[in-house]
């Protein structure tokens, strides 16, 4: 062993052991010393004198001979022991708080309050007067507008928080505490403005009645997962004005259609590009969404060409030109490959949540961005999904963030969250992992949402992965990892710590003890799988690993009246499913 490492013990080790045992056994000897005399009185035989002249003597006997022997009058010895008993007790259990406190509250090797004083309460007020301007001159600031909440250190330490330029990726397998523990905690806190991805409408029911205090609520649910009437719409071209977008738009669709993002063959690719060509002349000409399926359907329709020379695209009229001039084999398997990419417009109640409706609000990113709203994007996973959809409406509202926080010098005040929860099967934003690190210095946290670093891998491929986990400042694993090679990976990266371990002989009468030290496992990887639920292991950039225990919000201050308002709601899902099963 390195002579210059300084040796970790383990809490409640041998570093513990002789102070416990020195200070619980002089405990034992105090109480008695307070107890006999107590119960004497309290039976009414009055204070007793010590048999013996000092109190150690006195305390030692009345523990081994009872307290008749030690004391004069005699005070009950059922009395006495069980007055002993509680005090000691209480003793042995402040004790033992305390040098567990003192050593840290934590496995050797893990982070404990000094190296995570930046994230404990005071350290993120401080970060936050430097990164939000609106706080500075304010005496005192509430919690939640210090950082995101993450957990509090375990076992019993205070609660920590990233900052408001932090971007969060947190994996954890199901009904491990994703939604009461990050989700909902999440968008309850938030200060800003809101955007959620799902599939489920759990998190949607117990914040919906919270946000709509606060804001507007815009609820986009084309497939009827919290089966809301449509009162909003929104403009999907209208992020096809440049080439750039359009691309990008044709990118979210192509992306719900192809797992691995880093994997595109001929098909997927010239999909793409006709997409993003029929995406760009709609725009231009102000047609609609149908008029694209429609030229999809038809793809000896000039229209599109003509739209795109009129506005002056000519090499992008030229190129889509080509493709309807080419084989006929190959131009039917493009067009029939992005007609497979947005089958899911064909639904008519999913396209009317993309077409212009004057009897509704339409909803607009960039008003968002700078509002206190919260916008709920919800969709089914598996074929015939709106993750397409999905995926390019909240692509438009984080972009449309990141260009508010331009104009405003810099950063959102108050900052926006994005909880971008089952985002492999919902939202896949195809460079999601190359935008992390921009949406942390425009004051948009984002967290994302997964069971599992393979799911991430599936949808970015292995080194979208491997970007989108270097580039988030805060992860969190949660319960229920299963990925041998990975936790193995995490186990190594959190890393090693001297273990004391003591050695005892005894040679010609005389004992002795020598200790040696031997490099271990800090969180072996067997123990990051058996983490129990409502537990995760926080990776923070520039900080040692750390245990916390996430914050479930049913057990927060107001969770009577939340929960009672997330009833109202599941009934009133209920009671509109209902409805619509009657209707159909």
């Amino acid at each position: 062993m390195n002579p210059g490492r300084k040796p970790a013990a383990r809490a409640g080790g041998d570093s513990l052991l002789v102070p416990a045992l020195i200070l619980l056994g002089g405990a034992a000897v105090a109480c008695t010393l307070l107890t006999a005399p107590l119960a004497a009185f309290l039976a009414g035989r009055g204070w007793p004198e010590w048999r013996y002249g000092d109190p150690a003597s006195t305390a030692v006997i009345a523990i081994v001979n009872g307290p008749g022997a030690a004391y004069e009058p005699a005070p009950p010895a059922w009395l006495f022991w069980a007055l002993t008993v509680l005090l000691y007790a209480a003793v042995a259990a402040g004790a033992l708080k305390v040098l567990k406190r003192r050593g840290g509250g934590k496995t050797s090797g893990l982070a404990g309050r000094r190296e995570l004083a930046g994230m404990l309460p005071k350290g993120a007020a401080a970060r936050a007067r430097e990164l939000r301007p609106s706080l500075a001159k304010l005496k005192r600031l509430e919690p939640d507008d210090t950082g995101n909440l993450l957990g509090n250190l375990e076992p019993n330490g205070p609660e920590l928080r990233s900052s408001f330029e932090d971007v969060e990726l947190d994996l954890m397998a199901p009904r491990a505490g994703k939604s009461t523990g990050v989700a909902v905690p999440r968008v309850l806190r938030a200060r800003g403005s809101v955007l959620l991805t799902s599939n489920k409408a759990d998190v949607y029911s117990v914040t919906r009645a919270e946000r709509a205090a606060v804001g507007t609520v815009w609820t986009f649910d084309p497939q009827g997962i919290a089966h809301t009437r449509r009162e909003m719409w929104w403009d999907m071209l209208a992020d096809a004005g440049t080439i750039e977008g359009a691309r990008r738009l044709a990118g979210h669709f192509v992306g719900a259609v192809n797992d691995d993002a880093s994997k595109r063959d001929f098909w997927i690719s010239a999909a793409q590009n006709t997409l993003t060509a029929l995406f760009h002349a709609a725009h231009q000409g102000r047609r609609q969404v149908t008029d694209v399926l429609a030229w999809l359907a038809d793809p000896a329709d000039r229209t599109p060409v003509d739209l795109l020379r009129d506005c002056g695209m000519s090499a992008l009229a030229d190129q889509l030109q080509g493709t309807i001039r080419g084989a006929v084999e190959t131009r039917d398997g493009i067009y029939e490959t992005a007609r497979q990419c947005v089958a899911c417009l064909l639904d008519p109640r999913i396209a009317a949540w993309v077409t212009p409706d004057p009897r509704v609000p339409q909803f607009r990113p960039e008003v968002h961005a700078l509002s206190r709203d919260t916008l709920y994007l919800l969709s089914k996973d598996g074929g015939g999904s709106a993750a397409g959809v999905i995926a390019a409406a909240a692509d438009s509202v984080l972009r449309a963030g990141a260009t508010a926080a331009e104009r405003l010098g810099g950063r959102l005040d108050p900052p926006m969250t994005a909880v971008l929860d089952e985002a492999a099967n919902v939202c896949r934003i195809s460079d999601l992992p190359d935008l992390y690190s921009h949406f942390g210095s425009r004051g948009i946290n984002v967290v994302t949402l997964l069971q599992s670093y393979r799911q991430g891998a599936r949808v970015w491929g292995e080194a979208g992965m491997d970007a989108l986990w270097g580039a988030a400042t805060v992860k969190l694993l949660g319960a229920g990892l299963d990925d041998a090679d990975f936790i193995e990976k995490v186990s190594r990266l959190v890393g090693e710590h001297d273990v004391r371990t003591m050695s005892y002989s005894r040679s010609e009468g005389v004992h002795s003890s020598s200790a040696s030290y031997r490099l271990e496992r800090v969180m072996p990887a067997d123990r990051i799988r058996a983490l129990p639920k409502g537990t995760a292991l926080l990776l923070a950039t520039g900080v040692k690993p750390a245990l916390i225990r996430l914050r479930p919000w049913y057990k927060e201050p107001g969770a009577d009246r939340i929960q009672a308002a997330a009833r109202a709601e599941v009934q009133a899902i209920t009671e509109r499913a209902a409805q619509g099963a009657l209707h159909s």
